[in-house]
């Protein structure tokens, strides 16, 4: 598990990430918000089920998800994903182009938690 507590994401930022996924986990995910129980953005790559879930936290409760079956990760590989914050959303764009939008339902418009859990070995991030 990578953890940061003092993340200074804000509106208009875009946080790329690179690492190595797994080859033995079925799932990563990245969260962004204020802690781990109030998270504005789940992004969760799921191999069982070649889909990308998204979802936010309110007080540790989940939200509604949305899922995108633009699958485009494969175990053992190194990829790069880049994480835009806008006013109303977070958009992600997918190794191969693709672009994921999720609404900020929140409106948060500082992020300072952030974690990636799961199959995915950071190599490096920068804001």
């Amino acid at each position: 598990k990578f953890e940061i507590f003092n993340l200074d994401m804000k509106t208009g930022d875009s946080l790329k990430i690179k690492g190595k996924i797994s080859d033995d986990f079925d799932s990563f995910s990245i969260n962004l918000g204020s802690s781990s129980s109030d998270l504005a953005f789940h992004f969760n790559p799921r191999f069982n089920e070649s889909v990308i879930v998204c979802n936010s936290r309110c007080s540790s409760a989940w939200q509604s998800e949305q899922r995108d079956d633009h699958f485009c990760f494969s175990k053992g590989s190194s990829t790069k994903i880049i994480i835009e914050m806008l006013a109303d959303k977070f958009q992600v764009k997918l190794p191969d182009g693709h672009e994921v939008e999720f609404p900020n339902r929140h409106s948060y418009d500082k992020i300072r938690y952030m974690s990636v859990k799961g199959g995915f070995r950071v190599t490096s991030f920068k804001l």
